[in-house]
């Protein structure tokens, strides 16, 4: 898959409506491109519907979004009407585009092996490089996760992501330590208050009688 800093792949791909989108004719514009696998299915009618429910606030940032996948222009406008799509859907049938960006992966279901598209966004600078790429995508908070980067927001990077690990880990093993002390400390209460104290037996005083009886 195509990495930050990459020069964005030439392309020219009809929309559902049959309109020409290519890279060139995108060249200066700052634009979002996301793969997705098939219309009409679970995850990517989420997806969509994110998009395009984030869609005011895109081109209130003037970054048009467009998403792709193998499927004809005629799938394609089945899947816009239904759900009232308001960004184009490319149409890559014979998957060059995405095999360009690295997004036409083998995958493996239930022990069977075929091709298809890796969900992936990417956003493309104004320059016609990469400039952001999400290789793992939750397709339902995906357009929000976007908008966030757009506007300046970081995306958390894997060292962040260990560091909040590691640091979960420490709270834990300082609850814990505080714990097996608290419990120490109850278990040796416990026992002082068990432990009696022996009585100290006293030897009775000797007599003076006696003593005098034994001078005797």
């Amino acid at each position: 898959m195509l990495k930050i800093g990459a020069a964005v792949p030439g392309f020219n791909l009809k929309t559902e409506s049959g309109k020409a989108i290519s890279a060139t004719s995108l060249k200066g514009q700052r634009f979002v491109l996301y793969f997705y696998p098939k219309d009409d299915t679970p995850g990517c009618t989420k997806e969509a519907c994110s998009f395009r429910d984030n869609l005011p606030a895109f081109n209130k940032l003037k970054v048009p979004v467009f998403g792709i996948s193998a499927d004809d222009e005629k799938s394609h406008g089945k899947f816009a009407g239904k759900y009232q799509l308001n960004f184009p859907l490319l149409a890559d049938p014979e998957h060059k585009t995405c095999e360009a960006f690295g997004t036409w992966v083998e995958k493996n279901m239930y022990g069977r092996k075929y091709f298809g598209i890796q969900r992936a966004t990417f956003v493309i600078a104004a320059n016609g490089k990469i400039e952001h790429v999400w290789e793992k995508v939750s397709p339902a908070e995906h357009a929000s996760e976007v908008l966030a980067f757009l506007n300046g927001g970081a995306t958390p990077t894997k060292a962040v992501v260990k560091k909040v690990a590691a640091t979960k880990v420490s709270a834990k093993k300082i609850v814990a330590e505080k714990v097996a002390v608290k419990k120490a400390a109850v278990k040796k209460a416990a026992v002082k208050k068990v432990t009696v104290k022996t009585p100290v037996t006293k030897k009775p005083p000797v007599k003076k009688i006696a003593a005098k009886k034994l001078k005797a």
